[in-house]
């Protein structure tokens, strides 16, 4: 999972000459491909997006667990319960191991998920839509953590040192949880006309939602502009589309299945796909909230945070004991 469409709040790219003497300092460590560290010095802005990024990836990943979810009761086999159990606990740990890399830039986890209950902050549209069959489970795995891998792989050579190194071990997991989501679709494809049909109707379904998890095209964004500059963005949203479509259409002629995309076309001169328009006004929507599941899934993660205060009391009061014993030993 990760973040889309993060703000740096700047309105330009800033240059060299807008800089001052530490910013510029800053800038040719950055350009040197020296990690910048929790302790060093950076920018206000170059802080601000990191948690935003951060956040809102670590944000993407716990949410992202509530529709796979619902479907541990309802996996064909015990073997595909313990499978998807163990990916779902994987996406709690990424939340817990990237709110701890943003905590390292001063901002506290408490109000990291206070601005996402409010919903101030944002989490990846892409968990805004609903998981209707058993094969959605294998088009999320596949589909949106193979986009979520191809975006996250740049992230480990990320210029700010705690980030770069958690998507590491990040990475690692999302590879696993890919190549299970395509098992279930071959398994599918291998079944009855009706199991193929199934897979079929989830790949319509999420095709068009996985390409938009890159953001729109960021050739006239200052934002990623400036992400791009600070090395927190290494390619842009087109480039790292482009190369989800050139690696997956291989993947859906070889289940058998039909890409949803009439338009679709192998370029013998480039060596890559064209594809059709993205639906941007549904992707709007869905980041301003009105996407099918937005109000649920919000409503689900404030319910869970909530129905865990006794647990957080307890663990907090076991602490209080503690640190009273050790002092009074």
């Amino acid at each position: 999972m990760y973040a889309q469409m993060v703000e740096t709040g700047l309105k330009n790219v800033r240059s060299l000459d807008d800089m001052g003497q530490e910013e510029r300092a800053f800038q040719a460590r950055i350009d040197e491909g020296i990690k910048i560290e929790a302790k060093d010095w950076m920018p206000d802005a170059y802080r601000k997006t990191l948690i935003r990024q951060i956040s809102q990836h670590a944000h993407s990943e716990i949410v992202g667990q509530l529709p796979e979810g619902n479907w541990v009761t309802r996996a064909p086999t015990l073997k595909r319960k313990s499978i998807l159990l163990a990916k779902i606990q994987d996406e709690a740990g990424h939340g817990l191991y990237l709110y701890s890399a943003a905590e390292t830039l001063g901002v506290s986890r408490d109000d990291l998920l206070a601005a996402l209950h409010s919903g101030k902050a944002k989490y990846s549209s892409i968990f805004n839509y609903p998981t209707l069959s058993w094969a959605d489970m294998g088009a999320i795995g596949w589909l949106v953590d193979g986009s979520a891998i191809i975006n996250q792989i740049p992230l480990c050579r990320c210029s700010y040192g705690p980030y770069a190194r958690a998507m590491i071990r990040v990475c690692k997991e999302e590879s696993f949880h890919a190549r299970q989501g395509y098992d279930i679709m071959m398994s599918l494809c291998k079944g009855t006309p009706a199991q193929k049909a199934m897979a079929q109707d989830a790949l319509n379904r999420w095709w068009w939602p996985s390409l938009m998890m890159f953001g729109p095209s960021d050739a006239a964004s200052v934002n990623s502009a400036q992400s791009a500059q600070w090395r927190i963005k290494l390619f842009s949203n087109d480039e790292l589309r482009q190369r989800m479509v050139d690696q997956t259409v291989p993947q859906i002629e070889y289940l058998g299945l039909t890409v949803p995309d009439p338009d679709l076309k192998f370029n013998a001169e480039t060596g890559h796909y064209a594809f059709g328009e993205i639906d941007w006004s549904e992707f709007n929507n869905v980041l301003k909230g009105n996407g099918p599941c937005n109000r649920e899934r919000l409503q689900t993660r404030v319910k869970a945070y909530e129905d865990g205060e006794w647990f957080r009391d307890a663990l907090l009061a076991y602490a209080d004991k503690q640190a009273a014993s050790k002092a009074a030993a």
